[in-house]
């Protein structure tokens, strides 16, 4: 039977039904992003909202944790992906044997058991994977201060040693990277995508304009006649990396075509279809 997470509805979160498809919670996400980022939302308590957005987006956008959180709510980090197994039918068994197999020896006379190594995922920003620092991750019943890598992506393991289950040895834990989808950036791989907002003369006569980064504002070059859609190039402004070159960052043109506001302005529009005809 399915049960719901008291604290937080995620499906409530985003305004979307339990049975929402992918497309429409993405389209939700997107709407409350944009609206909802502390940069645009100044407001008491703006940068919490955001980031409940973005957890309830990180659960549902994934059909494996939103089968889990559907059926387990808010304990759904704590259940393994196959958490009820088939009982399998009662056998004879020959207790020394079963040791053996397990420990190397007979009963009583057991080695010692190494630690099982042991998973969890961490959630990071775009910011946080480009700069990493250290970081305090809150486990069941402990707390953990970790050092991330600058330039972590989607995906990738870090190892705590002797951080897993107890044993002699203890095992391993390894923490996967997730990185949280951003209002500004789309992630590929190392390299990042971002628009850019360019007003139609600088886009015909070519212009310096400013992006914001990761790593701080760049202006970034417009050729003239550059059209939407246009792709900018930004060598190794994407995600760092430590063993090689770092991604790239993309500025996606997007002509913005401002409203003529005045009687002058008309008219110099008009003269420049004018030129055009």
């Amino acid at each position: 039977m399915a049960t719901t997470d008291t604290a937080v509805d995620y499906y409530r979160v985003l305004g979307v039904n339990r049975d929402a498809p992918q497309d429409e919670i993405q389209r939700a996400y997107r709407k409350l992003a944009r609206r909802s980022h502390p940069d645009v939302d100044r407001s008491p308590g703006a940068e919490e909202r955001f980031k409940q957005i973005t957890e309830a987006y990180h659960v549902l956008s994934d059909p494996e944790r939103r089968r889990r959180y559907d059926r387990f709510g808010s304990d759904w980090r704590h259940v393994p992906d196959e958490s009820v197994r088939a009982a399998a039918p009662a056998a004879d068994v020959d207790l020394d044997d079963l040791f053996a197999s397990l420990f190397g020896g007979r009963a009583g006379r057991a080695g010692p058991v190494a630690g099982a190594d042991t998973e969890a995922e961490l959630n990071l920003s775009v910011e946080d994977a480009f700069h990493g620092g250290r970081r305090r991750v809150t486990l069941p019943g402990r707390a953990l201060d970790v050092t991330i890598p600058a330039g972590v992506v989607d995906g990738q393991r870090i190892r705590l040693a002797g951080q897993g289950s107890s044993g002699t040895p203890p095992g391993d834990l390894y923490l996967v990277v997730r990185l949280d989808p951003h209002p500004r950036y789309r992630v590929q791989g190392r390299d990042l995508v971002a628009d850019l907002a360019v007003a139609p003369w600088d886009a015909a006569l070519g212009a310096s304009v400013p992006l914001d980064t990761p790593n701080g504002r760049v202006r970034v070059g417009v050729p003239p006649g550059t059209s939407s859609g246009r792709r900018l190039r930004l060598a190794g402004q994407g995600l760092p990396n430590p063993r090689g070159n770092p991604g790239d960052l993309y500025a996606v043109v997007s002509v913005t075509v401002p409203r003529p506001a005045t009687d002058e302005e008309r008219t110099l529009w008009r003269r420049l279809a004018e030129l055009h005809a």
